[in-house]
């Protein structure tokens, strides 16, 4: 069975998260890994309400940011995997992983 590790990236700081994402797939490539991506998704502008009390009533203006977002696939290569995940990303970037088990064609269903 084959296993495809898949790095979601998200970020504020876009010039961090390219960074952060380009320097992990020049790596795969180098140790000749199979990977998919880095596939970008439109920013995604957020709103959030401040309240100057923990009740509702009087409000400071809406704080407001964009969130850019990378994913990255890693087919096979499970040591590889562990060790891109286990890596130190920047604390403005946040990381999910997830892993995905895929059988050969043909295979059973269990």
């Amino acid at each position: 069975m084959t296993f495809v590790t898949k790095l979601s990236f998200e970020s504020g700081d876009r010039r961090v998260l390219e960074e952060t994402v380009e320097d992990l797939h020049r790596t795969l490539e180098r140790k000749g890994v199979e990977c998919k991506g880095p596939h970008a998704f439109s920013p995604e502008r957020t709103r959030v309400q401040l309240y100057k009390q923990l009740r509702p009533g009087d409000q400071f203006s809406p704080w407001e940011y964009t969130v850019y977002a990378r994913k990255l696939e890693i087919h096979g290569s499970d040591d590889i995997a562990r060790e891109m995940v286990d890596r130190d990303f920047p604390d403005s970037v946040h990381v999910e992983v997830e892993v995905d088990r895929k059988k050969p064609l043909g295979h059973g269903r269990d």
